[in-house]
C-alpha cells in the first residue's frame, strides 16, 4: 500500500473517519490528565512560585505554533511537487490552529514575563520571531480567502510558507543564535542537565501529547470540512453549468 493512496479525497475521508473517535478520545484524557497534574498537583517552584505553572499550556502551544507551520510546509511542498489536493487542503486547514497556537503562546508567554522580566513584553529574539510569525499566519490565511481560484490560492500560499519557515526555526533556534536574549533554553531537551525538575517533566511531557493529538484531531476535522466545501462548490458550479 502507498502512502500516496491517502491522498485520495475519498480514501482520507474514510480513513480519518476512523481514526477521529480514537484521536479525540486520547486527545481529552491527555489533556485532562496533564493540565489537572500539572496545575493542581505539582508544588509552586521555590524561585517562581505558581507561575511556573503556565509551562503546561505555554510550552505545549509554543511548540504547536512552531510545528503546525514546519506541518504546512510539508504539505505545501507535497502540493507543489505532486500536485495532490488533499495536502493543500491539509495545510490550509492547519492555519487557523497554527494561528490560534501562536496566540496562546504570546499571551502565556506575557503572562509568565512580566513576573519574570518585569514586562509583559521584550523585543526578544525569540518573542519577535514569533511575533513575525503570527504575522504570518494572518498572511497565509488572508492570501487563501483573497484568492477565488483554489489552485492559484494554493500555489501561492504554499510560496508564502516556504518564506515564512525561515522565521518559523528562527523562533525555535532564536535562543541559540542570540545568547543575549531575555527568554530561557528549552524547557525540554535531549540534554539531561538542561531540563526541568522531574516532578514538572512528567506533566509537561503529557500536555506536551495532548497538544500535539489535539492538533491532529483539529486538522483531521477541519481537512475533511475542506474536502466537503470543495466538493459543495464542484456540485454548485456544475449546476449552474447545466
Amino acid at each position: 500500500m502507498s502512502l500516496w493512496e491517502y491522498a485520495n479525497p475519498q480514501k482520507f475521508m474514510q480513513t480519518s473517519s476512523v481514526l477521529l473517535p480514537f484521536v479525540s478520545v486520547l486527545t481529552a484524557v491527555c489533556l485532562v490528565v496533564g493540565l489537572v497534574w500539572g496545575f493542581f498537583l505539582t508544588p509552586e517552584a521555590a524561585n517562581f512560585g505558581s507561575t511556573v505553572k503556565i509551562i503546561y499550556v505555554h510550552v505545549p502551544s509554543a511548540m504547536m505554533a512552531i510545528n503546525a507551520w514546519v506541518m504546512m510546509l510539508v504539505t505545501s511542498l507535497i502540493w507543489l511537487i505532486r500536485r495532490h489536493h488533499v495536502s493543500a487542503l491539509a495545510a490550509r486547514a492547519a492555519a487557523p490552529i497554527g494561528l490560534t497556537m501562536t496566540v496562546i503562546a504570546l499571551i502565556t508567554g506575557a503572562i509568565w514575563g512580566e513576573p519574570m522580566w518585569g514586562t509583559y513584553w521584550a523585543w526578544d529574539p525569540r518573542l519577535t520571531s514569533f511575533l513575525i510569525l503570527f504575522l504570518f499566519y494572518l498572511g497565509y490565511i488572508a492570501l487563501w480567502e483573497a484568492i477565488e481560484n483554489p489552485d492559484a490560492a494554493a500555489d501561492l500560499t504554499s510560496v508564502l510558507c516556504i518564506v515564512g519557515s525561515v522565521f518559523a526555526l528562527l523562533s525555535r533556534y532564536a535562543v541559540n543564535f542570540w545568547n543575549q536574549g531575555l527568554h530561557q533554553g528549552a524547557t525540554l531537551s535531549l540534554d539531561k542537565e538542561e531540563n526541568i525538575s522531574d516532578v514538572y517533566w512528567l506533566p509537561l511531557v503529557i500536555c506536551i501529547a495532548g497538544f500535539v493529538l489535539l492538533f491532529v484531531t483539529l486538522v483531521l476535522v477541519r481537512t475533511r470540512t475542506e474536502i466537503r466545501a470543495r466538493r459543495i462548490k464542484a456540485l454548485v458550479a456544475r449546476e449552474r453549468m447545466g
